[in-house]
């Protein structure tokens, strides 16, 4: 069966299509595809990994299915929240308000 591997960096992202039997794994898959020669820094081991943007708990596990694309997620550098947070402040929307005030006064709704 026919699936993918995949694996994205800022500055270079890769798709390797592969044939594999049934009952291949997503880790197998990583393996058997030699994107790690593309991308050294990979570990199949411990990095997380996804089928099509969905996390995939145990890769050794889960069995894939023709089709499917096993992505490779780099480990964030830091929190979502604190990066948006950082970016706010930068540009300056957060200058202006009290300490503690998370909200623009709008009513919501």
């Amino acid at each position: 069966m026919k699936v993918e591997v995949a694996y994205a960096r800022p500055d270079k992202q890769k798709i390797i299509g592969l044939t594999v039997p049934e009952g291949t794994t997503a880790l197998e898959a990583v393996r058997l595809s030699g994107i790690v020669d593309v991308f050294p820094e990979i570990d199949p081991d411990t990095d997380a990994m996804g089928v099509f943007g969905k996390v995939v708990k145990v890769p050794a596990k889960h069995v894939l299915s023709a089709g499917d694309r096993v992505e490779l997620y780099r480990p964030l550098l830091i929190d979502p929240k604190q990066a948006r947070l950082n970016r706010a402040r930068k540009s300056g929307a957060w200058k202006d308000r009290p300490a503690g005030s998370c909200h623009s006064g709008a009513p919501s709704g």
